[in-house]
């Protein structure tokens, strides 16, 4: 009879051979969930015998990250910004770099209270829902144009608790949405080449909804969408935040400044690489 440990080295061993990177860390991460366990409850339990039954749980989560599907999908949540979020493969996974654009436009709301956010291709909620719980005097609309997108949102923002902070809308961009000005608008819109989604590890390229990933016009089309847009619906003085492509900030500088905007800033992501747009109606 294998052992937890047993368990977690012969997953790891054929994680490694299945080209995964972090290959112990997932497995624990897999086999805990898989046993209701916190990955130091394992380490307590590593001389203990497994049932058949709990190696019957374990098998299938194993075979799936093996096929390189996400390991957030397979445990069906993940966290961001304090929040813990469910994803499955109905929207994108937030990514941690998006935490800094959500800090962004918080230090933007610092030195002038934000009362309305409208949140663009919301996906999974996280950014809404991230902006709702630090700007408690916001109420936040969150739109996307897919409706099974819009569900995952709102199943997270009722376990989150902010069911209440955040209205949800169906729209293509600003299609739909009531012309009402907002102090902030924002957006993780889709903003990969056709190559360059190809280029992505098989965990996103084979499992993730790919037109929330991929835009036309060398990855720009939505982005230029937006910042044409975005007037419209911002209060003077307020703030369009928007994260991109790294080699797409000197064109979006420039739609920016064609739509009106001043105080155009391009800030960089974790890496150091420009990630985020933030520009101001004047």
């Amino acid at each position: 009879m294998l052992t937890v440990l047993e368990i977690i080295k012969k997953t790891t061993e054929y994680f490694v051979g299945k080209g995964l990177d972090s290959a112990r860390l997932n497995a624990e991460l897999l086999i805990g969930h898989a046993l209701g366990r916190k990955r130091m409850q394992l380490y307590m339990e590593f001389e203990r015998p497994l049932t058949e039954a709990e190696l019957d749980k374990i098998r299938p989560l194993v075979r799936r990250r093996a096929a390189h599907e996400p390991l957030q999908y397979i445990i069906g949540e993940t966290e961001f910004h304090g929040l813990k979020l469910k994803v499955d493969r109905r929207a994108l996974i937030p990514r941690p770099e998006t935490e800094l654009l959500v800090e962004h436009i918080a230090t933007a709301a610092a030195s002038a209270p934000a009362k309305r956010i409208l949140d663009l291709g919301t996906g999974s909620g996280a950014i809404a829902l991230a902006l709702a719980r630090l700007l408690p005097e916001a109420s936040v609309t969150a739109v996307d144009r897919s409706t099974a997108a819009l569900e995952l949102a709102q199943e997270n923002a009722a376990s989150t608790g902010l069911a209440d902070r955040v209205v949800f809308l169906c729209s293509d961009w600003f299609a739909a949405v009531p012309p009402e000005p907002y102090d902030i608008v924002v957006s993780n819109p889709p903003y990969l080449t056709a190559e360059e989604t190809a280029l992505t590890a098989p965990e996103v390229r084979n499992f993730e909804p790919l037109d929330a990933l991929t835009a036309a016009d060398a990855g720009v089309a939505d982005l230029a969408r937006i910042i044409a847009g975005a007037p419209a619906f911002l209060a003077p003085g307020g703030w369009l935040a928007l994260e991109s492509g790294i080699a797409q900030h000197a064109r979006l500088q420039a739609l920016c400044s064609e739509a009106g905007f001043t105080a155009v800033q391009s800030l960089p992501d974790l890496a150091g690489r420009d990630r985020f747009i933030l520009a101001r109606r004047g």
